[in-house]
């Protein structure tokens, strides 16, 4: 029997729309490392290892135009250290929020990004995609900043409130829902603290999100290390949680 060798390093991370057509562009994002040498060694090859998330936005716009393997490529293209483009882009183009009262009742998601630099030159900088059956909630003042759109006049219809009123109705709520978020740092991590920091940081959604973590939403928290800064994986996990909820903010701030 071969020994079972873990891969301890991914080399990309792919946040896509399409569902699992957009699956399609992880393929550009490997041609794309594979023709700079980047990858597991496997021996015969080096394998570029891409974890991927989607989704689902096909009920916004054409869902016959998805993300592809040649987006994925021309995404690698380009890439920059210095852009950090949010709201209604890339990933976040069919994003949505508040889907209670289904997706024309809905309000725009997106992309939001937040980073913060530590004593000692730690950094840790998030990334989020937005696309939620709840509403997103500004916990500093209790105000739904986005969600389902009040069919009897302005505001929003708060989804908990609505979920309350219609239960033992059998009311099917939508379950096209995601939230995805990347957490990165120049912290030194093992893959079992980087579990954790993924663990903490996805409280994050908890805090602006409402309701969270529903069996109606797919939601993915990545942690990468890219650094070999020391740190406190506590203090870590707990900055990441309150990042991600400001992106999440972000994401639907940053919509025109």
């Amino acid at each position: 029997m071969r020994p079972v060798r873990l891969v301890q390093h991914v080399h990309a991370v792919l946040l896509t729309g399409g569902s699992a057509f957009g699956l399609d562009a992880a393929g550009g994002v490997q041609s794309f490392l594979e023709e700079r040498g980047i990858g597991y060694d496997a021996g015969v090859i080096k394998v570029p290892i891409v974890p991927a998330a989607v989704i689902f936005d096909l009920g916004v716009g054409d869902a016959k135009v998805r993300p592809d393997r040649e987006m994925g490529y021309k995404a690698c293209l380009a890439a920059t250290a210095w852009e950090s483009s949010e709201g209604a882009v890339g990933v976040g183009c069919g994003a949505t929020v508040g889907k209670i009262l289904g997706q024309e009742r809905s309000s725009d998601g997106g992309v939001g990004t937040c980073s913060e630099k530590l004593n000692g030159g730690l950094v840790v900088g998030v990334l989020s995609v937005v696309n939620a059956l709840g509403e997103i909630v500004d916990p500093a003042t209790g105000q739904i900043v986005a969600g389902a759109k009040n069919p009897n006049g302005k505001g929003f219809v708060p989804t908990l409130e609505y979920m309350k009123s219609s239960a033992g109705s059998g009311s099917i709520f939508p379950r096209s829902n995601t939230t995805l978020c990347v957490v990165a740092t120049n912290a030194a991590l093992t893959r079992e603290s980087a579990t954790k920091v993924a663990q903490m940081a996805q409280d994050g959604l908890a805090r602006v999100i409402r309701p969270a973590h529903t069996m109606y939403d797919g939601d993915v928290v990545f942690a990468l290390s890219v650094g070999e800064k020391k740190c406190d994986v506590n203090l870590l996990g707990s900055v990441a949680c309150e990042l991600i909820a400001e992106s999440i903010l972000r994401a639907v701030r940053k919509i025109p």
